[in-house]
């Protein structure tokens, strides 16, 4: 079991740069292809839409089947081959297809390692392992972002498909370390231990009031979130500042942060539950639209950033952390850890198109202000629900949590 432990620590560190794809690099490499801003967004748009879509009948699939490891190879190496075929062929459509094909993939990442670390920890030590999950997620990516600074600045853009395939293959090292008889795959779905047990059926997410209250919360601060560190690069760009330089150093500068916010999410959800880490992780983005509406200039990016660090650091423990225990006993852990995800990309996705419309009316800080105030709006949801999903959210794992709502 220990190996198994250190081998999904090292899954989650290599599979931090794959699971994404290219990224925000995908716009400077077809920008330098003379590609039209409006062409690239509308790719980069279908492969998230196709993502989108897929999320919840691959949380299904991570649900039913044993091969979850299986899974994870396909998603990576689906994702690579995805990234080169831009490379060889940077067609409009031949990117489409690519993009549709690595979202897809990028689907299923996020619940398979979900159940893979409840099928190793069970609940009992879910929040523990998660933190540990998120720190190295954050980890691999910042690594992956120094390396594909390095060497594209030394070889091109061309460094970033390298060290992404690079980080591929050792991912797909580390899975082979996990022991498949390690995994229990009635604990990995959330089933009740009783093996005689029946799993809930799938419209068990859409009568579950805890996980609609906490879906639709992520929903809004995902649409607060989202479009927060563009508009702050376009609003440094408008103050004849070079944004791509400080952009990169503020995402380095989150993930970094990330790290022990993920650690110190898992310490408190074993003390205090899950409820309060969520709590925390949402006043955060309301601070950091107020940080980033009264501090200007390049300066102010890192403050704004490391603030989103801390949310998005305490999120990834406490979101699928909550879902786990919601949907404790039901069998259907994964589909509801990607229809939350599917909310989560919906509010993403309208995110820029709600603050450059702010952006556009009353300028940049009244946007960040705009922002921070959806944050708040889902602030507020989850306080006044508390009577409805606190005994889902309590530090004993009990009975199913709809048995006690």
């Amino acid at each position: 079991m220990t190996t198994s432990i250190a081998a999904l620590n090292a899954v989650n560190f290599f599979m931090a740069d794959v699971r994404d794809g290219l990224g925000p690099y995908l716009g400077v490499y077809l920008q330098q292809k003379n590609w039209s801003p409006a062409a690239i967004g509308l790719v980069m748009t279908v492969g998230g839409i196709a993502g989108m879509i897929a999320t919840v009948p691959f949380g299904a699939l991570v649900d039913a089947t044993r091969a979850k490891r299986a899974l994870m190879a396909i998603a990576a190496v689906a994702t690579v081959v995805s990234s080169c075929l831009i490379l060889v062929f940077p067609s409009f459509t031949a990117t489409t297809i690519a993009q549709v094909a690595s979202g897809i993939a990028g689907a299923v990442i996020a619940p398979a390692i979900a159940g893979l670390t409840l099928g190793l920890v069970h609940q009992r030590g879910f929040a523990h392992q998660m933190g540990r999950n998120e720190a190295y997620n954050h980890a691999g990516n910042v690594i992956a972002a120094l390396l594909c600074g390095l060497f594209g600045y030394l070889f091109g853009l061309v460094a970033v498909f390298v060290v992404m395939g690079a980080m591929a293959v050792l991912s797909l090292i580390a899975l082979t370390f996990i022991n498949p008889k390690d995994i229990d795959h009635r604990a990995a779905r959330g089933a009740a231990e009783d093996s005689d047990a029946p799993v809930q059926g799938i419209g068990i997410i859409l009568s579950c009031k805890p996980l609609l209250v906490l879906a639709v919360t992520m929903l809004l601060f995902h649409l607060g979130n989202g479009a927060m560190l563009p508009l702050l690069g376009q609003s440094l760009a408008s103050q004849g500042a070079d944004p791509s330089a400080y952009t990169s150093a503020t995402i380095i500068v989150a993930q970094l942060t990330m790290i022990p916010m993920a650690l110190a999410a898992a310490w408190l959800a074993e003390r205090r539950g899950y409820w309060i880490v969520l709590i925390l992780a949402l006043v955060a983005l309301p601070v950091r639209g107020g940080l980033a509406a009264v501090v200007t200039g390049p300066i102010g990016l890192f403050p704004v950033q490391m603030l989103d660090g801390v949310g998005a650091g305490l999120l990834g423990v406490a979101v699928p952390g909550l879902v786990a225990r919601i949907m404790a006993g039901t069998g259907r852990v994964n589909l509801a850890l990607g229809a939350v995800m599917t909310l989560q990309g919906i509010g993403a996705s309208f995110s820029p198109s709600l603050g450059g419309w702010v952006a556009g009316e009353a300028g940049y800080a009244a946007s960040f202000l705009a922002l921070g105030a959806v944050a708040c709006v889902a602030l507020v949801l989850w306080l006044v629900a508390t009577p409805l999903v606190a005994a889902s959210c309590s530090v004993t794992p009990g009975k199913a949590a709809l048995e006690r709502v």
